[in-house]
């Protein structure tokens, strides 16, 4: 059964260093943000088959951003448990991050793309 899930699932996604986004979001007055959200949630598509995918993300991220911070570690999340069988490192209660102001949005970006990047190593992507 497992053998056949892997074969079913799509490319692996990348790696991404925290360091490098924070440059490149300041750089970019954020606009990065939006790159990185259409990114994150179309290789988790691609890869698992679940989840809602670039467009759909990003459209929510514009008109609903906080349900955003709920969304992504949830498809994180079941990436780890569901096709892994493995504990995940982030849930969708990892949102409530976002009711922090800046340092709230920091921690919940290190947590996500932290266990996002752990995954895509294990499956043969290389280091950030």
């Amino acid at each position: 059964m497992t053998a056949t899930l892997a074969s079913q699932r799509g490319p692996v996604g990348n790696t991404r260093s925290t360091g490098l986004f924070f440059f490149i979001d300041m750089v970019t007055i954020v606009i990065y943000t939006f790159v990185w959200t259409y990114k994150t949630q179309e290789e988790i598509k691609r890869y698992s088959g679940n989840g809602v995918g670039g467009v759909v993300g990003l459209v929510i991220y514009i008109l609903i951003s906080p349900v955003t911070f709920f969304i992504v570690p949830s498809e994180i999340r079941y990436m780890y448990e569901d096709l892994d069988g493995q504990k995940s490192p982030v849930r969708g209660l990892t949102g409530l991050w976002f009711i922090l102001p800046v340092i709230g949005h920091i921690v919940w970006f290190v947590k996500v793309q932290g266990a996002l990047n752990r995954y895509w190593q294990s499956k043969g992507a290389p280091p950030p």
